[in-house]
């Protein structure tokens, strides 16, 4: 039988922002949208990527010694060259760079390992009531990797939760519904074209996925990134927590109700977009005050739904 293998870009160890308790967070490189705002672009693409930190080069000139593909360059003049139009992201020069000026981001890992390195803070998950949440990216692009993980960590008791943009077939998140205990689920915006404006992709279907996944009976958070510009109006939080109002009504007695949380656009992303080589489209942005995060809170919870926000 082939070995289960999934595409990581880091796993966070003592997490407390990705469901109760204290936990660790697996990270699959990979998503179908295309945020202007990612505050993880190192999980955008499905492949490895090489990161480059130049202010922690040393000019030793390893890297260029190693370099198959003649990317990696110190010119005449002393400066340095990354040639990414070159680099087939392959991270010889990572074996060689002391510094850690050059970073693979993304790994090639098997499923026995990953639940290893979960299994690892088992005593702080029983003691917070913590566990496992696996993030993205998008989990559901390695759908065979993310049911395997779930399930095995299942197996071994923990608490198992999911960070979605559900922007995915709804056959791969019905397959885990069994061995998922959390729902943590993406909402962006309501309105069809502001959101493909926004991330790249119509909200046809997560939205689809959202109304089936609250017809189910396992507890959901719907979690709104609140970006200048995007979705930072009253009326805007206003119509996406009537959303959750309707679900609620739909909701099975036995379902626990569904809440909203607000999460405040941050630019904390900047040294990653440029170790990438990538435009940080929301490098001028402001990010939203105390107050008006206060504000949004209160307008979304009119609706009697419980809203909270960091």
């Amino acid at each position: 039988m082939p070995q289960i293998t999934g595409l990581v870009f880091n796993v966070q160890r003592f997490s407390l922002h990705d469901g109760p308790g204290i936990r660790t967070t697996v990270f699959l490189k990979g998503c179908p949208l295309h945020c202007f705002w990612c505050h993880n672009p190192e999980g955008l693409h499905p492949w490895p990527e090489v990161q480059f930190f130049p202010g922690r080069c040393v000019g030793c000139g390893e890297c260029e010694k190693v370099c198959p593909q003649g990317a990696q360059q110190f010119l005449a003049d002393g400066s340095r060259f990354y040639d990414r139009v070159r680099c087939a992201q392959c991270g010889t020069c990572v074996e060689v760079c002391y510094a850690e000026s050059l970073r693979l981001v993304g790994k090639r890992v098997t499923l026995e390992e990953t639940l290893l390195e979960v299994l690892a803070d088992r005593a702080f998950y029983e003691t917070s009531g913590g566990g496992v949440t696996l993030s993205g990216g998008e989990p559901f692009l390695q759908p065979v990797f993310t049911r395997a993980l779930l399930a095995a960590c299942k197996v071994e008791g923990l608490h198992t939760a999911v960070e979605t943009s559900a922007c995915c077939p709804w056959e791969a998140m019905e397959a885990v519904l069994p061995v998922t205990d959390l729902w943590m689920v993406d909402i962006k915006h309501l309105d069809a074209e502001k959101h493909r404006q926004a991330t790249g992709v119509s909200n046809r279907q997560i939205l689809e996925n959202i109304r089936r996944l609250a017809e189910t009976d396992r507890p959901l958070t719907l979690r709104v990134p609140v970006v200048p510009g995007v979705n930072d109006t009253p009326a805007e939080i206003g119509a996406i927590a009537e959303f959750v109002h309707g679900l609620n009504l739909r909701r099975g007695p036995a379902a626990p109700p569904i809440s909203l949380e607000l999460l405040p656009f941050h630019r904390l992303a900047g040294e990653k977009y440029r170790s990438l080589g990538m435009d940080d489209a929301a490098a001028e942005l402001t990010p939203p005050s105390a107050e008006q995060m206060a504000s949004l809170v209160a307008a979304a919870s009119l609706l009697s739904i419980r809203v909270t926000s960091r």
